[in-house]
């Protein structure tokens, strides 16, 4: 408990006025949209997610870092491009996460860059397959302030392990998490928060208990457990679970599957936070993992125009109308509600 109080603490820390003011604005704009359907949008949003890069060294099947089969260029984020990205926010934006594709810690100059927003005070947050985290790594992590990190577990045997993470050795997920854990505490950091997140799949499912006693036992902080977002699901899936709580899925009479949620023509995220590829395009959410919706070019024009701009509000507009005609949206657990 006094660990998330922690992490609460944190986050709260980092609201200054300027930026609850900004918060409290784009909340306005989304309940009034929502009730209108008119859209007017202002400010910046509170929440920024950037990309490191888009490579990976694991070969995962649900994700197109793994897979190699991306449809838009690949490559790192430069850090001159993304301090002038941090410049234009910083002042009202104060969550900013270090993940879309890829593996965060393959970019050299990753904790560089988060040590720029910690000097902004921004919270920041990771996520990693903690295959780099040897001691040197830990020990500059806990150093650039990075304020959370989520390391994918997804099992607690080499062979369970590897069925979803391919090409991963769990031997160095555990240690990089004791690596983390222990610099945190020779240098009395309260920071990262240390998650450890288990995508619950078929072949893992059985673990789930065991999960549970491993997080014990490194002393993470939390432990979550997460759905898993399956690209081909109508018909069935290998990696579907059959434990029906960690499943997005629901059998139909007909022996198909769809979603467990309706989809409501509404989105928190498109109000409150944006994707920025490591290229600078800027995309609604983490769902377009191939930027098909893009919306602008931060390299080009600055975000609060693109923020605020007819492609970004006529994307807005679709979703209060009819969400469920776009492709991003169909395969989505946010803004739903449980089918009667």
């Amino acid at each position: 408990m006094a660990m998330h109080l922690n992490d609460t603490l944190n986050i709260i820390s980092k609201i200054t006025l300027p930026r609850l003011l900004n918060f409290v604005q784009i909340s306005w704009s989304f309940y009034y949209a929502k009730w209108t359907k008119k859209i007017r949008v202002n400010g910046l949003p509170a929440s920024i997610t950037i990309e490191p890069t888009t490579a990976c060294n694991l070969g995962c099947p649900e994700c197109p870092s793994g897979l190699k089969q991306f449809s838009r260029p690949e490559g790192n984020l430069k850090t001159d491009f993304y301090k002038k990205v941090i410049d234009q926010v910083h002042q009202k934006s104060f969550y900013l996460n270090f993940y879309f594709q890829g593996e965060p810690f393959i970019n050299p100059n990753f904790l560089e860059m988060v040590n720029y927003a910690n000097q902004k005070k921004m919270y920041t947050a990771t996520s990693t397959n903690a295959h780099f985290l040897d001691d040197t790594m830990a020990k500059r992590t806990v150093e650039s302030g990075l304020s959370r990190l989520t390391i994918s577990i997804d099992g607690t045997t080499q062979e369970t392990y590897e069925s979803y993470r391919k090409q991963g050795s769990l031997e160095k997920v555990v240690e990089g998490t004791k690596n983390i854990v222990k610099w945190k505490r020779a240098l009395k950091s309260r920071t990262p928060f240390v998650i450890f997140q288990f995508l619950v799949v078929k072949p893992n499912e059985h673990q789930i208990a065991e999960a549970e006693q491993l997080a014990k036992e490194l002393r993470v902080d939390e432990i979550r457990f997460k759905t898993a977002q399956l690209y081909d699901y109508e018909n069935g899936n290998e990696l579907m679970p059959t434990i029906d709580k960690y499943s997005r899925y629901k059998k139909q009479a007909d022996g198909t599957y769809r979603l467990k949620n309706q989809l409501l023509n509404e989105c928190w995220r498109m109000w409150t936070s944006c994707v920025i590829t490591w290229d600078g395009k800027v995309v609604p959410c983490c769902f377009d993992k191939d930027a098909k919706h893009q919306l602008g070019d931060i390299e080009h024009i600055e975000l609060k125009k693109i923020w605020s701009s007819a492609p970004y509000n006529n994307f807005r507009k679709a979703l209060l109308t009819n969400r469920q005609e776009i492709d991003i949206c169909k395969n989505c657990t946010e803004g739903t509600k449980v089918w009667e």
